[in-house]
């Protein structure tokens, strides 16, 4: 028995080491970096809140113009909208922003975070705006703004994952 809880131990060890461990080496069997897989899993992320806010609006503007409004459905689609509106605000600020634009003395990656940081701007303003209307417009620009943002962040033809 303390034999196997030995084993485990230098296991746990081992497995601790992967993951502090330098990571572009550590994860060699990845196709990718896993930094950047976690990033490009964020971007997937931000492009499904997309969808749901997209499907909120319309069953809002479905079920407002009913005879008969059900009023609880329609405050949960309208609360429904917000929650995923505030998640893709969050992805775009506590992700993005502050964990992966690093702050830089050098000049060419501070016109790139510049550039980055202006796309998550304008992702918030347009979630911001998602939260206040029905207007598919909006979700038209999130879209846009994600995707630029995919292509800034990864590089073209890099990779990264979202749909429209």
């Amino acid at each position: 028995m303390r034999k196997l809880i030995r084993t485990a131990g230098l296991g746990l060890v081992f497995v601790l080491f992967l993951i502090v461990g330098n990571q572009k080496n550590t994860f060699a069997h990845c196709e990718v970096p896993c930094g950047i897989y976690a990033d490009s899993v964020r971007v997937v992320l931000m492009s499904e809140h997309i969808t749901t806010i997209e499907k909120s609006m319309k069953k809002i503007v479905a079920l407002s113009a009913e005879e008969n409004v059900n009023y609880n459905q329609l405050v949960r689609w309208v609360n429904n909208k917000e929650e995923h509106a505030k998640k893709l605000q969050e992805i775009a600020t506590q992700y993005f922003m502050f964990q992966r634009v690093k702050l830089t003395d050098d000049a060419e990656k501070m016109k790139k975070n510049q550039k980055l940081l202006a796309k998550l701007h304008e992702i918030c303003v347009y979630a911001m705006k998602a939260k206040q209307t029905t207007d598919l417009n909006v979700i038209k620009k999130l879209n846009n703004s994600v995707h630029d943002f995919s292509h800034l962040y990864f590089g073209p033809g890099k990779h990264h994952h979202h749909h429209h």
